[in-house]
């Protein structure tokens, strides 16, 4: 009989080698599509516009101060690229101070939101927003991936 190895032997060595971290694959603003997440960018802001920001924590209601201590959040909605093309990136509270239109910063862990049937990029709290070393990337602003509407269909089979 031969020796082979058990499931047990097998997932053990498995996770051994998954310890490591993995080295994180990059990709292009032009790869990006609806529902994906856990992307990697390295880009530049092109612009940067404040939205209005709403009431603070509460859900509209009377609170009284001492329970509504939280400042209203900060979004701004920054255009950024690469030279394959370009996308809205929804920038939130502390995101907003470092997304200044000429800068190169890189986004690890990014996902794609969909608002009004177009794509967004976003970085929640398990992502990050690093700003780096200012790089020579021209933006390719004829391929906003942000002008471009999606429509859900069911399909019946």
């Amino acid at each position: 009989m031969a020796a082979t190895a058990t499931p047990a032997t097998a997932a053990a060595t498995s996770t051994a080698t998954t310890s490591e971290k993995k080295k994180p694959v990059f990709v292009k603003v032009e790869s990006l599509k609806p529902g994906t997440h856990g992307h990697n960018l390295t880009v530049k802001v092109v612009e940067s516009n404040t939205v209005k920001a709403t009431g603070g924590g509460s859900r509209g209601g009377r609170v009284s101060a001492s329970l509504n201590s939280r400042a209203p959040p900060r979004i701004s909605e920054c255009l950024i690229g690469d030279e394959t093309g370009c996308i809205l990136f929804t920038a939130r509270n502390e995101q907003v101070d470092l997304m200044k239109p000429g800068a190169t910063v890189i986004l690890r862990n990014a996902k794609i939101d969909m608002f009004k049937g177009s794509m967004r990029l976003a970085v929640d709290k398990w992502g990050r927003v690093e700003v780096t070393e200012p790089a020579d990337i021209a933006v390719n602003d004829q391929n906003n991936l942000s002008l471009v509407e999606y429509e859900l269909v069911n399909v019946d089979e």
